[in-house]
């Protein structure tokens, strides 16, 4: 139960790009495809919205707690249970959503390869895959007597969970986003790890390029802006080489 209020806690607050998701939607239809659904963040926003989706992750824990709270309000999501980088639907998509940076956790340019491939297979035309991702991370360190934001805090069954993030360093062509969990139990029983999560550089122009080898164009870009407590992303939104005309609005 751990896995799934942590992610809720680091990632389930997040509402700025939610518009970009509804309007797509709006755009292509349905069914959704969410990739990296995690426990429903993106997969429920939209669902409430009238629109079916399947939710793909490859942590049972989270897609669990995705079921489970579709299944509490009765909306059209249906959970699958894969990796990115090779799955197959059984029936084709009209639209394919990888927010925030789920597209930066996939094995540099062979993980990313292999994901342009599965979703390309699985997609309907007219059809779109929307990506977003970070291209610019800033680093930090934090140290001892250092000035740090408040910590995300969340109670559940009388366990209190906090979320700090203590750097963001640049290693190579990855950056590592590091925080310190601590949970401090009913009876004051505490415990902390340091949790460690590794994101890939990666820049518009490389990821048009790998799209277009499995026989996707890039046909829009758009930007969800930074807040006091996330960074922004760029969004890039891809459609068959040769099947979907670019979609109005693009800003190239």
């Amino acid at each position: 139960m751990s896995t799934v209020v942590w992610h809720d806690l680091e990632c389930g607050t997040y509402t700025e790009d939610l518009p970009l998701w509804l309007g797509l939607a709006a755009e292509f239809g349905s069914p959704i495809l969410d990739i990296g659904a995690g426990s429903g963040r993106v997969a429920l926003a939209l669902a409430r919205a009238g629109y079916p989706v399947i939710a793909l992750d490859s942590d049972p824990q989270l897609l669990a707690a995705l079921h489970s709270r579709a299944r509490s309000e009765d909306l059209p999501v249906s959970t699958v249970h894969a990796d990115a980088r090779g799955f197959r639907l059984t029936k084709p998509v009209p639209l394919a959503i990888v927010p925030m940076q789920t597209i930066q956790l996939l094995g540099r340019a062979p993980g990313r390869a292999r994901f342009f491939a599965a979703v390309r297979a699985n997609l309907r035309p007219p059809a779109a895959v929307a990506v977003a991702f970070s291209a610019t991370v800033e680093e930090f360190e934090w140290r001892d007597g250092d000035q740090l934001p408040l910590p995300d805090i969340v109670e559940h069954d009388g366990t209190v969970y906090s979320s700090q993030p203590t750097a963001v360093r640049g290693r190579g062509d990855t950056f590592v986003l590091e925080r310190r969990r601590e949970m401090v139990g009913p009876g004051g029983e505490r415990s902390v790890e340091e949790d460690v999560i590794v994101l890939d550089v990666l820049d518009a122009l490389s990821l048009v390029a790998e799209a277009a080898s499995a026989g996707l164009r890039c046909s829009a870009h758009r930007r969800v802006d930074p807040t006091s407590e996330h960074v922004g992303s760029e969004v890039l939104i891809f459609t068959s080489a040769t099947t979907s005309p670019p979609l109005a609005g693009s800003r190239q």
